[in-house]
């Protein structure tokens, strides 16, 4: 579990493509100073398991599901990432609750820079739009936002300096692919209403 508060840009040094899968190694010196295998850091979004780490580089395991969904099957060395190791249980929950499970990915439609925040639109999947509310949450590549605007196949989110700073979507322009995960609790109440209370 993650909180969408992006720690470090770190950077892809390694992608190994595989029949079925990949592996990605990563650099980065905030994630890798505790990191040991078995350990989850959020990748652009996508929750991944550590199998190893050597000094400031950890590898993890992409299997064809992540591949299928996520922008991950496009990363390549040199790529700038948005990392996050998971939260602790005692830690403040800065953004939102966020699993790291991708459900889709939309592309940057515009961007609109103004004085102080730049709002971006995002193409939305027909089949994600219920779960996007305006004023609610969602993750884009892992970072926690709150929803500006919504319609029946975009959203705008607005991003502050500091996100503009410390993430990928600083410096990401219209075309690029991102990694989208609607608010969980929206799932889980939907399924709930449609199977009725038992």
């Amino acid at each position: 579990m993650f909180t969408g508060i992006v720690e470090d840009l770190g950077e892809v040094v390694a992608v190994r493509h595989l029949s079925d899968a990949a592996q990605i190694t990563i650099r980065s010196g905030v994630v890798t100073e505790d990191a040991k295998s078995g350990d989850s850091i959020s990748v652009n979004g996508v929750c991944l398991t550590v199998i190893a780490v050597d000094n400031d580089t950890f590898t993890a395991d992409v299997m064809r599901e992540t591949l299928d969904r996520s922008s991950l099957v496009k990363a390549a060395e040199g790529d700038r990432v948005n990392l996050e190791r998971s939260v602790k249980l005692h830690d403040r929950l800065g953004g939102h609750l966020v699993q790291g499970h991708v459900d889709g990915t939309g592309t940057i439609v515009h961007r609109e820079p103004a004085a102080h925040w730049d709002t971006v639109r995002i193409s939305l999947p027909v089949s994600l739009a219920r779960y996007v509310v305006e004023k609610g949450s969602v993750a884009v590549d892992g970072i926690s936002l709150t929803v500006s605007a919504v319609a029946d196949d975009y959203f705008e989110v607005s991003l502050i300096p500091e996100t503009l700073k410390r993430t990928t979507l600083g410096s990401k322009a219209a075309g690029d692919l991102v990694n989208l995960e609607v608010d969980v609790l929206a799932k889980y109440v939907e399924k709930l209403l449609k199977e009725g209370v038992r």
